[in-house]
């Protein structure tokens, strides 16, 4: 090929990132570049005081990612540069240890020789076999049924080894979770293990009751029984930044109740109920057991239309921030149990520490709720105070606003689904919200109107946004539970919970990794992958924890007292984290203290 134009031979620079990556032969002379016609890929060259190798690789989520061999000859030598992004290269290929790098553009200066530039970019193939995310893979397989029996958790690297297990006697009620102990490493991790009790007081699918928190090496530290003859845990639970446990549960309410509340049928339920729902929050006490420091109620945040003499009368298409408490049926004959008095049926439950909030998943109306968690248990009863001034109404609903009586069919995107989280800092997507849509047969993530602060944005008379998700995953399909992580390199992490597999995918669907496991009737609720590192470094600052004696005491309200007085500021004492001391901060701590 003779010497041309380079932007007219790529006019689409773009390469497409595929198991083995050629790259072709490049040479410059005399400032004008020739392309052997072997060519396979578009690459943009620039040639000016700087090249610049640009990539638009769609199987990554960041869309301009770099990266260039240089070879520079000077005689008979040879000196050779070799740049990649960090997310470019899955650490197990280790393929180039000694370069870490390069942010989001490689750079790449020219050698003078004289007069002349002579800039070569060898070929090179890169066998990238697999974009897998290194880390290790938590889950717990149960059995079908019930979910009666013992049950193992395993902890899985990308090679299928077993980097530890844990045997329990009760089978789990959703999926496990590894937080830091004390110290940093693995070894110092604690499992925290939702499990079903013997004799639950209220029985459907996803019935829980307890959790316990074990060592790395199996030994009991604490657990919390909620199964009594209000309350009865069911699926997830949620550990808390403070060591705290976050329990879905059912709250029985009795037909009474119900029609009190303006309920205007049971739907002939034969248990003659209604569960409704409720989330508290679990202390350890010191002694092997805890205690609730702070709880939400569904039930104080309801709306109806019909009975104009009860309390909670009014439009629902006026108050998205409450729930419409004539939506739905109760219960019914079938599913784990038996007959049951099921209203919503929560299966999923997220925090998020930046704002402070809760995320909540509703199966049955198919809608994901959040709430503010900086609320006294008081304040989360009613419909003002906590972080955002709204008590314990919703902040945001999305998936279904049907139930609210706005928008139209078109908005109801979601259906029957699990697994809502926030996808985290560091990941691509983070802020936005990932979920299992069982219904649609996919994972999807879809981006709230939320700005910095944790306020969502609702336009008057209009739904909640989004219209529609940012992305799906290829096809996936399980009738019950099923989860969906997002995981650092922009991969996610999709379990199958009828069929026991689990797949990690690319953004742009490929399956890098999977796994399924054997046996009868075997299921998998979820699964999470940990980054290898994730428990290198850990922060044990207790928030409140002014003068750093590890209690929250008299004490650190004497200092906090002192620091509003003075105008100081430390970051341990800003209770709300807005930023500033002042009395709001000072009363959340002596509430923290007295356990409310």
């Amino acid at each position: 090929m003779g010497k041309n134009n380079l932007s007219a031979i790529l006019p689409m620079p773009t390469i497409i990132l595929k198991k083995e990556i050629s790259i072709p032969v490049i040479r410059g002379e005399n400032h004008v570049p020739n392309v052997v016609p072997t060519v396979k890929y578009a690459l943009e060259i620039r040639l000016n005081a700087e090249i610049f190798i640009e990539v638009n690789c769609d199987s990554f989520n960041y869309k301009k990612l770099t990266f260039g061999i240089i070879e520079f000859h000077r005689g008979n030598k040879l000196f050779r540069i070799v740049t990649f992004m960090s997310w470019f290269i899955p650490v197990n290929l280790r393929l180039i240890l000694y370069f870490k790098m390069l942010l989001n553009v490689m750079r790449v200066k020219f050698l003078r020789t004289k007069n002349r530039f002579i800039f070569l970019s060898g070929l090179i193939t890169m066998l990238i076999s697999q974009d897998v995310f290194e880390g290790y893979t938590l889950f717990t397989p149960g059995s079908g049924g019930g979910g009666g029996g013992g049950a193992t958790t395993y902890l899985k690297d990308n090679n299928l080894n077993n980097i530890q297990t844990w045997s329990h006697s009760n089978g789990a009620a959703s999926m496990p979770y590894l937080i830091p102990g004390d110290e940093p490493g693995w070894e110092n991790t604690l499992l925290i293990y939702p499990y079903r009790v013997n004799n639950p007081t209220m029985e459907s699918g996803g019935v829980g009751g307890a959790f316990e928190s074990l060592t790395w090496d199996g030994d009991f530290v604490w657990g919390y029984v909620l199964s009594n003859t209000n309350y009865q845990h069911h699926h997830d639970v949620e550990p808390l930044p403070n060591g705290n446990v976050l329990m879905i549960a059912w709250e029985k309410k009795t037909a009474t109740e119900a029609y009190s509340a303006g309920r205007t049928s049971l739907n002939g339920n034969s248990l003659n109920q209604m569960w409704s729902e409720a989330i508290f929050e679990i202390q350890y006490d010191g002694s092997g057991g805890g205690e609730v420091v702070w709880e939400w109620h569904l039930w104080d945040h309801l709306i109806q239309d019909v009975d104009p003499g009860d309390d909670n009368y009014g439009v629902v298409f006026d108050h998205p921030e409450l729930f419409d408490i004539n939506l739905g049926n109760i219960g019914g004959g079938g599913g784990p149990g038996g007959a049951n008095a099921d209203w919503m049926h929560l299966n999923a439950i997220s925090y998020n520490a930046n704002f402070d909030q809760i995320v909540i998943s509703n199966h049955h109306h198919d809608e994901i709720f959040i709430i503010d968690h900086g609320t006294t248990t008081e304040e989360a009863a009613g419909h003002s105070g906590g972080n955002y001034g709204k008590g314990g109404d919703f902040l945001y609903r999305w998936g279904n606003p049907q139930n609210y009586d706005r928008g139209n069919n078109s908005y109801h995107i979601i259906g029957s689904q699990h697994s809502i989280n926030w996808i985290p800092e560091g990941s691509p997507g983070a802020g936005n919200f990932i979920l299992f849509n069982n219904e649609g047969n996919e994972a999807l993530e879809f981006a709230p109107p939320v700005d910095e602060n944790g306020n969502y944005f609702l336009e008057e008379g209009q739904p909640f946004g989004p219209s529609s998700e940012t992305w799906t995953s290829p096809y996936m399909s399980t009738p019950m539970q099923g989860g969906a992580f997002r995981l650092p390199n922009g991969n996610s992490l999709i379990t199958d919970c009828d069929d026991a597999v689990i797949k990690e995918f690319t953004e742009n669907g490929t399956t890098v990794w999977s796994y399924t496991h054997s046996g009868d009737n075997a299921n998998i609720a979820r699964a999470q992958k940990y980054p290898l590192d994730y428990f290198d470094n850990i922060d044990d600052t207790i928030l409140g924890d002014i003068n750093g004696d590890g209690t929250l005491n008299i004490l650190d309200i004497v200092s906090l007292v002192n620091l509003v007085l003075a105008g100081d500021y430390v970051d341990a004492a800003d209770l709300n984290q807005d930023d500033a001391l002042n009395i709001l901060d000072i009363v959340s701590l002596v509430n923290l203290i007295l356990g409310n």
